[in-house]
């Protein structure tokens, strides 16, 4: 009985230790075949397949960032690794959901709300692609697919007016909840840039959470850094960023931030 407290103290070390890095959350964009892909945004069908079998097969399930957030703070998200797609393609529907669905996955699909409907005309170099339409993305939201806001209309925020700022964070929100009818609980920076104002703001307009890309100073809740999956990541290629994540991430351990928490200090060294 006297180890009963040892032990004790011992689970919850571990559990404080595992919350203090941040979950594995990966990053997508377009799901289809493109013969150019000059901002590596596009992964095959083919190769999406291959990457969702590969998770399976370890025993792993995608989820959305709120579930895998909310499985954090009960301390049950062992086996949960967070799936996002930037930019809201269409393609999503086709090429992507059907192959979620067949794993039992969910996932995050990033909407840019005033670009509804549109192309990625953003993207100077790349071929055009559609963006799901109000209609699509009504349907994707009733498939179990978390909607969150990526602005307004896909523009650097850093460089942004107060009031244009406000505008990206808030009304995008407005916007999305208006058309899926549930509310909007994440956002995240095109481009991964953000300083402390549009994190700020991310918290005044109400999100839940917010992804970025890379670590930083203000890696936490709000700033949740994501990994990057192309069309050259294969079982060898996954397995090194999965083992490159866990390392990063215990080194850095004593000084992350508890990404289930929104209450605890954003910082962390770079």
């Amino acid at each position: 009985m006297a180890q009963q407290p040892d032990r004790g103290r011992s689970a919850a070390a571990a559990i404080e230790r595992r919350r203090q890095r941040p979950p594995v959350v990966l990053m997508y964009h377009s799901i289809t075949t493109s013969a150019q892909d000059p901002y590596r945004v596009t992964v095959s069908p083919r190769r999406f397949e291959q990457q969702m079998h590969w998770l399976a097969c370890r025993g792993l399930r995608g989820v959305s960032v709120a579930t895998l957030i909310g499985a954090r703070l009960r301390d049950c998200d062992a086996g949960l690794v967070g799936l996002t797609f930037d930019d809201g393609y269409a393609d999503f529907l086709r090429h992507a959901l059907p192959v979620l669905r067949r794993h039992g996955f969910s996932a995050t699909a990033f909407v840019i709300a005033g670009r509804l409907g549109g192309v990625n005309a953003w993207d100077t170099l790349g071929p055009r692609k559609a963006l799901m339409t109000a209609g699509q993305l009504r349907e994707v939201a009733a498939a179990g697919i978390e909607i969150g806001s990526h602005g307004l209309r896909h523009v650097e925020l850093e460089h942004a007016t107060d009031l244009a700022l406000r505008r990206e964070q808030l009304r995008s929100r407005q916007i999305l909840q208006d058309i899926t009818g549930t509310g909007i609980g994440g956002f995240c920076y095109p481009y991964g840039h953000l300083d402390r104002r549009v994190l700020d703001g991310v918290q005044g307009a109400g999100y839940d959470y917010a992804c970025a890309i890379w670590p930083g100073d203000l890696t936490g809740r709000y700033a949740i850094p994501r990994t990057y999956v192309g069309d050259a990541d294969g079982p060898a290629r996954l397995r090194a960023k999965w083992l490159r994540h866990e390392v990063t991430w215990l080194r850095a351990r004593d000084a992350g931030p508890d990404f289930g928490d929104a209450r605890r200090p954003l910082r962390r060294s770079a």
